[in-house]
């Protein structure tokens, strides 16, 4: 059966309700021991819009960044679109990879109190906030706190996912999961 929610604009669907392309996917979901969320239910209404954010989620997991870089720019971009969904599940993952509050807090708004984290995150903030290239300067600064290219590459493709994310989810008008409750106040 498909839920629906008094906000979700999209079916939120399980294995017994998804189209034939995704149950595959939501399947692997729930053998690996996890639960399948909301956000992937509503993607499972699209076979090929879940099977390549599986994908290009599961390549970047495999990558070089730590977990904690990946959060942060997880909730940037969140924060940025105006997405409580994506804030609380970043927010959640983020506590788990040793993330304080503060930090968490900080990443909201492309800042960290580590200088290396800080200017990976500035470029990325110019990137998304120019639409186009960032400055030069930005990238060098990167490098300057040993960034490598392959790590600030990839940091792009996180934030492409992330954007993806934010995006389908403030299109669904998701509600937070099951006992999610780590939804912070706003950045501002």
């Amino acid at each position: 059966m498909t839920a629906k929610t008094d906000i979700s604009r999209f079916h939120i669907h399980d294995e017994l309700t998804a189209p034939n392309g995704s149950v595959k996917i939501l399947k692997g979901v729930q053998s690996a021991g996890g639960s399948v969320s909301k956000f992937i239910g509503v993607l499972a209404g699209a076979p090929a819009a879940l099977r390549s954010y599986a994908r290009m989620r599961h390549e970047l997991r495999g990558g070089s960044l730590p977990q904690a870089t990946r959060e942060r720019i997880g909730l940037a971009i969140a924060e940025r679109r105006g997405d409580p969904y994506s804030i609380a599940q970043h927010a959640k993952t983020a506590r788990a990879a040793g993330l304080g509050l503060d930090e968490i807090s900080l990443a909201r708004s492309f800042k960290s109190s580590n200088p290396r984290e800080e200017s990976l995150l500035a470029f990325l903030e110019a990137l998304i906030a120019t639409d186009g290239r960032p400055a030069q300067h930005l990238a060098e600064e990167a490098r300057e706190h040993d960034w490598t290219d392959e790590e600030m590459l990839e940091a792009v493709a996180h934030l492409a996912m992330n954007e993806f994310q934010s995006l389908i989810a403030n299109a669904a008008a998701l509600p937070q999961d099951q006992g999610d409750t780590s939804v912070l106040p706003s950045a501002a």
